[in-house]
Formats: structure tokens, sequence, C-alpha cells
């Protein structure tokens, strides 16, 4: 078992005992159900601009973006490049609409416009969500942190997990911005860091990512052929615009900052700053991938390790060394692309400054589970125990259910992140979950919002013809080779853009076909 050495361990438990003072810090306050979900409007624009980016810059960013880059090449970048005009669909039309609203919650609209199936199909959805992205941001950290110590990816969640339950419940969305602020920091110094040491281990530094990325085709945006069977730069753009626009138009995570920040101004300036951070910050994650390639490129001896724990994690316990070493062989850099960076860590970094790191990724994982935490609780709360269990609920046991919420969605994250132990890409896992997900939420929304005439049935319609194709798309892949002509020919990152688009078009078509024939 490895052990990190002591300053090691100093500077995590400082930044753990840091973020927990500053859950201490704002459970001072006078404490209510709007104080915990929205901070009754306080935070300024810039501190939630600064938090949104560090949910965004979460340990998937961290671990799963340098092992895509170094397994495959930029292609997923063009996710980011998506972000300017999603960004801007929201802050034109979301933003001010829940502003203007003043509720809390994401979802309560949908009731009001449809009815409350609505409300409760994009709730299940959202908090399915929050359930993957938190899975697979604990199995990140959980990684990195077995690689480092030899403690099980249980243990690790665990205790992470448990900090985490502890400053957002102690300190509400007000805690989860501002340990975000600082998180964001922390996170952004860590990247640079790891950029540092890697060129500084390169011969020929810089120059030599440029000549053997370029020669391996590492900066490739994908191709940019028509194709939508594969992951192309139009499959990724336009997975990157459906997913963006279901965050930033209807994500609890978000509607919540919108609701916390002091103006519409506020909000809305705080959409574009998390933009313009993370897309050069995104850059930077493609970056280092690539610089991981180069460094083991030139020193291919060192991954034998990182081949043989990939190996090792797809067969049974206790499977011989001659039957890893075999599978070792055979595996490709897309395999073991997530534990390349956690290997680097531990044999190249010095003490403290692995410290440093590891901080860093730990503060990637945190600021983006706390809000998940937060954001789901409140759902909860408002969507689920006062719309069905106790509509004249006192402020006391609104309190009360939101920390009961934070404790119990986090447990559920913790739980989830075990379930995923043993993923190939825990990019690709989120962006597949994520889609399947968020599909059935947005096609609600966009129809409610854009189909002014679409009433309650044509919403049930169309959500049942939704739910039909997303289950096609996600499991048809699945189907004996008899039945390939009932496979999907569309690339799994089209869930949530042929989800969305069919149930949009099956509402407004049927409203049509009612209002023509029927009325």
């Amino acid at each position: 078992m490895k052990s990190l050495p002591l300053l090691d361990l100093g500077i995590i438990t400082t930044y753990l005992l840091g973020m927990l003072f500053v859950g201490g810090y704002f459970s001072r306050k006078e404490r209510d159900a709007e104080q915990f979900t929205s901070a009754r409007g306080t935070i300024p624009g810039w501190a939630i601009g600064i938090s949104i980016y560090a949910t965004f810059l979460s340990s998937n960013t961290f671990l799963g973006v340098p092992g895509k880059s170094f397994g495959s090449n930029w292609n997923s970048f063009v996710f980011s490049l998506s972000m300017p005009l999603a960004a801007w669909v929201a802050v034109k039309y979301f933003v001010p609409f829940y502003r203007t609203t003043g509720e809390v919650s994401a979802y309560t609209h949908l009731e009001h416009r449809f009815g409350p199936w609505a409300r409760t199909y994009a709730v299940i959805c959202f908090l399915l969500t929050q359930l993957a992205r938190m899975g697979s941001i604990f199995f990140g950290i959980a990684l990195t942190l077995q690689a480092l110590t030899g403690f099980s990816m249980t243990s690790v969640m665990l205790v992470v997990g448990l900090c985490i339950i502890l400053y957002t419940v102690m300190g509400g969305i007000e805690a989860v911005i501002w340990t975000e602020v600082v998180q964001a920091v922390i996170k952004t110094f860590g990247a640079m860091l790891i950029i540092y040491v890697v060129i500084k281990e390169i011969p020929g530094g810089f120059s030599k990512i440029v000549e053997v990325g370029s020669r391996q085709d590492k900066f490739s945006l994908g191709s940019f052929a028509f194709d939508f069977k594969h992951s192309t730069f139009w499959v990724i753009l336009l997975y990157g615009f459906f997913i963006n626009l279901n965050n930033f138009g209807m994500d609890q995570n978000y509607v919540q900052r919108y609701h916390a920040a002091k103006s519409s101004k506020a909000a809305a300036r705080s959409l574009w700053l998390c933009v313009w951070l993370y897309v050069p910050a995104s850059l930077l994650f493609f970056f280092i991938g690539t610089c991981l390639f180069s460094y083991y490129h030139i020193h291919p001896d060192l991954l034998t390790v990182v081949k043989e724990q990939a190996a090792r994690e797809r067969l049974p316990v206790g499977a011989a060394h001659a039957q890893i070493s075999r599978l070792a062989a055979t595996i490709q850099p897309a395999d073991y692309g997530d534990k390349v960076m956690p290997n680097f860590i531990v044999t190249k970094i010095p003490a403290g400054l692995s410290g440093l790191i590891i901080a860093a990724i730990m503060s990637a994982a945190m600021s983006t589970i706390s809000s998940g935490m937060n954001a789901s609780a409140t759902v909860f709360s408002e969507d689920i125990y006062r719309r069905y269990f106790n509509q004249k609920a006192t402020a006391k046991q609104r309190l009360r259910i939101l920390y009961a919420g934070t404790v119990v969605f986090g447990l559920l994250g913790m739980i989830t992140g075990v379930a995923m132990t043993g993923a190939k890409s825990i990019l690709d896992m989120w962006w597949v979950l994520s889609g399947i997900f968020a599909a059935g939420m947005l096609g609600i929304f966009l129809l409610g919002i854009l189909s002014k005439q679409t009433g309650n049935r044509a919403a049930i319609f169309a959500a049942v013809i939704g739910v039909i194709v997303i289950f096609w798309m996600t499991f048809s892949g699945q189907l004996p080779v008899k039945y390939d002509w009932l496979k999907t020919p569309f690339n799994n990152n089209m869930i949530i853009v042929i989800g969305t688009l069919a149930i949009f078009f099956a509402g407004v078509i049927f409203t049509k076909i009612k209002t023509k024939y029927f009325l």
C-alpha cells in the first residue's frame, strides 16, 4: 500500500478543514429555506459566475478530459465550442423567465403549463441526471486517490462525501457558492501546475509535445463529414449545444444561482463569465492529455503498470499474473486513458506539489457534488415533499427536509459511484448517461416555451414518443444480429439531440392535427 508524505497529507487535510470552516461560517446566519436555497438573492454576479465555472470544472474534467485526449484526440473539445451559443439562448430567454417567476424550482412552471405529471416527469429526469453526475465524479476522485494511497475507492468516496455533506448542510447555497469560488482558483492553479511539471519532464519541452501530437493526429477536432454514426465534429457540436442548453436553461444547479444573484443583469453576466472562463480552461485540460501522451510515448515502458491496472479491473478478482499480462498487451490507449494522470502524479510529482494537485482534483469533484446535493435537495423539497406530502409545511419543516435531502442524495451519489467502478472512460460514461436523462427534460421544456398552443394531451403524447425514441437509441445496440435493421444508425451522443427533437415535433404535430381535424 502506498502512503502519501506527511507534507501532502497536511495540505489535503488543511484543504478539507478549510471547506468545513466555510460551511461553519455561513451556518451562523439566520437559517430558513430561502436562505438555504437562494441566499435571499444577495450573491454578487462575479461570484456566481465563478461558481458555475467551478461546477463545470469537475473531476470529470480533471481526469476524463485528459484521459479522452490521451486515448483519442481533441474531438471532445468541440463540446466547449458550443457553450457561447447555448449561453446566448439562455441569457435571452431563460434567465429573465426564471427571475420573473420568482420560483426557486426550475420545474414548478411545468405544472402550470401542462399539469402535475410534467413537473414530476422533469424532476425524475433531473434527479437521475444528478445521480449520474455525482456518481461519475465520486468515481473519478476515488480512482485518483486509490492510485495515490492504496485505499479502497469506497473508503475514499466515503471520506470525501461526508466532508461535502457536512459543509453543504451547514452553509446551504451560500457555502456552496463561496467554497466553489475558492475551489475554482485551486483547480485552475492545479491544472497549470500539472502542465508545467509534464513539460519539464519531456526532453525538448513544448516543441516535442507539438511534434508528437501532430504526428499522432492528437490535435484533430474530428471529421467534418456529415456523419452522425461516429463521433464527428458535428455530432459533438450538436450534443454540446443541447446539453449546455439543458444546463443553462433548465438545470436546477444553474437556475438556483440565477435566483441567488442580486439582479437579472448580474445573473446574465455570471453565465457569460462562466463561458469565457471554461472554454480556455477546457482547452488547457485537453492539452494536458496531449502532454501526457507525449511523455509516455517517449517512455512507453512506464505504461506497463497502467496497462496492468486496467487489465486487472476487467478480469475476475484473483486472476493470474500471466492472464493479466496477456490482456494488458492488447488494450489500447482509450482503455486506460483515465488512469494515466493518477500514475503520473504518483511517479513524477514531488512531495508538496502532489498534495496541491490532489487538493485541486478534490476541489474539482467537491464543487460539482456539493452543487448537485443542494440542487437535488431543493427539488425534492419543493417538487416532491411540498407538492405531494405537505403543502403547508412550516419553515422549520422545510429546512429539516432540505437537510435530510442533502444527506440522502449525497449517500446515493456515493452508491452510484461505487456501481460505476471499472468503467472504461469517465467522460464517455457521463456523456451517455446525461444525454439519456436530459433529453426527456429538454424536449418538454422547449415544447412548453415555444409551442404556446400545445396542451396537456399533446404534451403527454410527445413525452411518450420521446421516451420510446430515447430507449430505442439507448438499448437497440444490444439487439441480436438478426435484428440489425432495428438498431439505431446514430452515435450515442445524438440521444439528447434526437430525443429532444422527437418530443418537440411530436407535440407540435399532434397539436396541429388536433386543431385541424377535431376543433
